[in-house]
C-alpha cells in the first residue's frame, strides 16, 4: 500500500457531532442577540476557525461574560454528547480493516474534556495510536501545525502519510503540511471549495478499496 500512516479528523469523519457543536453554538449566540445562521458557521468555523465571538457586542457582554457563556456552550454541547445519536455509517467496519495495515492517528481541534466523552461512547480509540487535540498545538486548522504535530508523533515522511478530513479548514491544513488529502464531504461542508483535495468521497466505505485492501 502506498501510504505508511493515516492521520483522521474527528468531527465529521469519524462521530457525526459537527451539527451538534452547531446547535451547542447557535443557542448561546441566539442569548447575546447573534442569529448564527448555517452559512455563519460554514464560514468561521469549518472554514475561515475564528469562530463568531467577534460578532458579539463587546460592551453589552464584556470578556468575564462571554467566558460565561462559553462554559455554557460546553455545557450545552456535553449533553448533547451524552443524549444524540453520533455515530456514522460503515465507520465502525472500516476502522477494523485499517487497524494492523497501516498506523492510525487522530488529529482534532475538539476540545479534550469532549473528544473523551465522544469516544467513551464509541469505542474507536483501541483503533489509534495516538491523538493530537485541542491543547496539543498553538494554532489550529486551517493552520498545518495540527498535521505537523502529527507526522513528528508518527516519524513518517509526509508522502507516505495520508489525511481523511470533512471540512475546507482541514483540507488546507493537512495540504499546508504537504499531505495528501482525501475529503468526505458532509451535509455542513459539502458547498466548500474541496478543489485541492486529491480525492473526494462519497463515503468512508470507499476507503479500503481505494487503499487496495479489499
Amino acid at each position: 500500500m502506498k501510504f505508511d500512516a493515516i492521520f483522521w479528523d474527528n468531527d465529521g469523519v469519524l462521530v457525526e457531532t459537527e451539527h451538534l457543536y452547531f446547535q451547542a453554538n447557535r443557542e448561546v449566540f441566539r442569548d447575546m442577540g447573534v442569529e448564527l445562521t448555517k452559512e455563519l458557521y460554514q464560514q468561521f468555523f469549518l472554514h475561515d476557525n475564528t469562530g463568531t465571538w467577534h460578532l458579539i457586542d463587546a460592551e453589552k457582554f464584556p470578556s468575564d461574560v462571554q467566558l460565561e457563556y462559553r462554559q455554557k456552550r460546553g455545557d450545552v454541547y456535553s449533553k448533547l454528547l451524552e443524549s444524540e445519536d453520533i455515530s456514522k455509517p460503515l465507520v465502525d467496519k472500516v476502522l477494523p480493516q485499517l487497524h494492523g495495515k497501516v498506523e492510525m492517528g487522530i488529529v482534532t481541534s475538539c476540545e479534550k474534556e469532549h473528544f473523551q466523552a465522544i469516544h467513551r461512547r464509541t469505542g474507536f480509540l483501541p483503533y489509534f495510536s495516538f491523538v493530537v487535540a485541542s491543547g496539543d498545538y498553538q494554532i489550529s486548522k486551517p493552520d498545518p501545525e495540527p498535521y505537523l504535530k502529527a507526522l513528528q508523533i508518527s516519524g513518517f515522511a509526509p508522502e507516505k502519510c495520508l489525511v481523511i478530513e470533512d471540512s475546507q479548514r482541514g483540507l488546507l491544513a493537512a495540504k499546508a503540511a504537504g499531505l495528501e488529502c482525501w475529503v468526505i464531504p458532509t451535509e455542513l461542508t459539502r458547498d466548500s471549495d474541496f478543489s485541492r483535495a486529491d480525492r473526494v468521497l462519497s463515503d468512508i466505505g470507499q476507503l479500503v478499496g481505494l487503499l487496495g485492501l479489499e
